[in-house]
């Protein structure tokens, strides 16, 4: 069976979360657990810290499950 990546946005950037991917390293709950929950759906708040806060912690990713871009403005 094939899972989708999962795509979180808010007005600056939008991440991606690619579970087949994912080693569970849990760095991302463990350091940004306000953003990266494990017992809530959607489990990823990207109101709850600073964009920059969050594009710091998904380069952590080490399996590279966690992506971001940032959002370009619409004119």
């Amino acid at each position: 069976m094939k899972t989708k990546a999962n795509v979180f946005s808010n007005l600056d950037i939008t991440v991606t979360f690619n579970p087949c991917v994912c080693i569970h390293a849990d760095h991302c709950a463990k350091e940004l657990s306000n953003v990266f929950r494990d017992s809530v759906i959607p489990w990823i708040d990207l109101e709850a810290a600073s964009t920059k806060k969050i594009i710091k912690q998904v380069k952590k990713c080490p399996s590279g499950a966690l992506q971001f871009y940032v959002n370009k403005d619409v004119a």
